[in-house]
C-alpha cells in the first residue's frame, strides 16, 4: 500500500511537472477569458455613448483616472514590495522574488475569474466586466497568497506554490463574498479579507506540513548582511505605498482621503515603537534587522479596516504605536514558541505582521463601527461610510459592529479550515517539494550562478577636475586590479 505521507527521499526535479501546470493553467486562463470576461462601460469603445446617456461631461470622469494612480502603487507593493521582503534568506532571493512573480502572475488571472463571478457577473449577457477597480481587487485577492507563502518560504516547490494560489484565491473570492455582501462589512484595506485570511491560511498549511528535521537545513535560514539589505528595499516598498493599498477602493472623496491619512499616521508610529522594543529586546540595545523589515508595516495592516472611519487621527497613532509593540514581541517571543510547542514553522513570521495585527485591525473596526454616532459623522457621513442603503437601510450602527466582528471570525475560519485541508493536498508526494536537509537554497530550482568568478579589473577615473588642465595625451585613467 502507498504511504502518501511518506517522508521518503525528494525528487526535487520538476521539468515535467512544473511546465505541464504552467501551459495547462494559462491554456485554461485563455479559454475562460474567451468565455466570460470582458470590458466593462469605462474601458469599453462604447465609452462615448454610455457618456452621452447618462450626462457625463468629460472624459476625467472615467474611473480609471481616479484609480489607476492607486493601482500602480498597489501592483508595486505586489510585486516589488512582497517579492523583496521575502529576499533576506541568504540563499533564497531568487525563489523569493521569482516565485512571488509566478504566484502573482498566474493569481491575478485566477482572481479576475473568481471575484468576476462573485461580484461582476452580469445577469443578462452571463459575461465578467472587468475595468480598473477588479484589476485593484485581483491584487488584493493574490496578496493574500503571496502573504500565506511567507510562512512557506524556501519549503515548498513552485508547483505547490501553484496549487496553493488556486485554491487560495478560491478561498479568497468566497470569504470575501461572504464578508463584504453578506455580511456587509467594511474592510477597505482587507484587515479581515486579507490580511487575516492569507495569515491563517498560510500558518495552517505550514503546520500541516511540518518538517521535523528543518533544523539539518538551519545553515540556510538566516540572513547575510546583503539579503537584509534587500529585503529592507522590499520593506520601504510596502510603508510608503500602504496608504494607496489601504485607500485604494474606498468611496470618492472623504472616505479616500481619511483612509490615506490614517494609515500614513499609522505606519509612522509603529516605526518608533518597533525601533523601542527591538533595541530593548536584545543585548546591548543593538536592533535587529528582522523587527525592521517588518513590524514597522504592523501598523498598516491593523488599520486596514477602520482606514475609512472617523478614528481620529490621534486614534491612528494609538494603533500603529500598539501594533508596533505587539508584532516585535511576536518575534521575540512568540514565533519560538509556536514552532517549539506547537510545531509550526513560519519563516517569515507571517503571524506577528498579518495574522494577529490583521485579527486586531478587523475587532478595532468593530468597535469604531459600533460607537459611531451622528455627532460624529453626521447622518449622512453614517450612510456614505456604511454603506447604510437598501436592504441595509436599517442597520443601526451597533448591530454595523457585530456583523464587522462577525467578518472578522469568518475570514479566521476560512483561513484555518481552508488551509488545513489545502495543506493536506500539498503533502501528497507528488509535487517535488525539497527535503528538510535541502530547503531555502535556491539552487534546488534555479540555475545558480557561479560565486567565485574572477572580478574584471575596474577602470577608476581620478582626474575629477583637478588635472583639467593637463595635457590631453596624459592619460586620467588607472587601472586597480581587485
Amino acid at each position: 500500500m502507498v504511504n502518501w505521507f511518506s517522508d521518503g527521499t525528494k525528487n526535487t526535479n520538476v521539468r515535467v511537472t512544473l511546465p505541464a501546470v504552467c501551459f495547462v493553467w494559462q491554456i485554461a486562463m485563455i479559454v475562460l477569458f474567451g468565455v466570460f470576461i470582458r470590458y466593462d462601460e469605462e474601458s469599453d469603445a462604447h465609452w462615448q455613448e454610455f457618456r452621452r446617456e447618462h450626462n457625463i461631461s468629460s472624459d476625467i470622469e472615467n474611473d480609471f483616472y481616479f484609480r489607476y494612480p492607486s493601482f500602480q502603487d498597489v501592483h508595486v507593493m505586489i510585486f516589488v514590495g512582497f517579492g523583496f521582503l521575502m529576499t533576506f534568506l541568504k540563499r533564497y532571493s531568487f525563489g523569493a522574488v521569482g516565485f512571488n512573480f509566478l504566484v502573482a502572475a498566474f493569481g491575478i488571472q485566477w482572481a479576475l475569474l473568481m471575484q468576476g463571478w462573485f461580484h461582476s457577473l452580469d445577469p443578462e449577457t452571463g459575461k465578467i466586466l472587468i475595468g480598473i477597480e477588479n484589476l485593484i481587487n485581483a491584487d488584493f485577492c493574490v496578496a493574500g497568497c503571496l502573504i500565506a507563502y511567507g510562512a512557506l518560504l524556501g519549503k515548498v516547490s513552485p508547483v505547490q506554490l501553484l496549487v496553493l494560489t488556486l485554491f487560495g484565491v478560491t478561498l479568497f473570492a468566497v470569504e470575501e463574498y461572504i464578508i463584504l455582501n453578506l455580511l456587509h462589512a467594511r474592510d477597505a484595506g482587507g484587515s479581515m479579507v486579507i490580511h487575516t485570511f492569507g495569515g491563517y491560511y498560510g500558518l495552517a498549511i505550514s503546520w500541516v506540513l511540518y518538517r521535523p528535521n528543518l533544523n539539518l537545513s538551519r545553515r540556510l535560514n538566516g540572513s547575510v548582511y546583503h539579503s537584509d539589505v534587500f529585503a529592507m528595499i522590499g520593506t520601504l516598498f510596502l510603508w510608503m505605498f500602504w496608504p494607496s493599498f489601504n485607500s485604494a477602493i474606498t468611496d470618492h472623496g472623504d472616505g479616500q482621503h481619511r483612509a490615506a491619512i490614517n494609515t500614513y499616521l499609522a505606519l509612522a508610529s509603529s516605526v518608533l515603537t518597533t525601533v523601542a522594543i527591538s533595541s530593548v529586546t536584545q543585548k546591548k540595545g543593538k536592533l535587529d534587522m528582522v523587527h525592521i523589515q517588518n513590524a514597522t508595516l504592523a501598523g498598516g495592516v491593523a488599520m486596514g479596516t477602520a482606514a475609512e472611519f472617523m478614528i481620529t487621527p490621534y486614534g491612528a497613532l494609538i494603533v500603529g504605536f500598539c501594533c508596533g509593540i505587539i508584532s516585535t514581541f511576536g518575534y521575540v517571543y512568540v514565533t519560538p514558541f509556536l514552532e517549539k510547542h506547537l510545531k509550526l514553522q513560519d519563516t517569515c513570521g507571517i503571524h506577528n505582521l498579518h495574522a494577529v495585527p490583521g485579527m486586531l485591525g478587523g475587532f478595532l473596526g468593530a468597535i469604531v463601527a459600533a460607537t459611531a454616532t451622528e455627532a460624529v459623522y453626521s447622518r449622512e457621513g453614517l450612510i456614505n461610510t456604511f454603506d447604510f442603503e437598501g436592504d441595509f437601510a436599517n442597520r443601526s450602527v451597533a448591530m454595523q459592529g457585530g456583523f464587522q466582528a462577525a467578518g472578522t471570525c469568518v475570514a479566521i475560519a476560512f483561513g484555518v479550515v481552508g488551509g488545513g485541508l489545502v495543506g493536506l493536498v500539498l503533502k501528497i508526494p507528488i509535487w517535488g517539494d525539497p527535503a528538510d536537509d535541502n530547503c531555502f537554497d535556491d539552487e534546488v530550482y534555479w540555475e545558480v550562478p557561479d560565486e567565485d568568478e574572477s572580478i574584471p579589473p575596474i577602470l577608476e577615473y581620478n582626474n575629477h577636475m583637478s588635472h583639467k588642465h593637463q595635457e590631453l595625451s596624459e592619460s586620467n585613467f588607472q587601472v586597480e586590479q581587485i
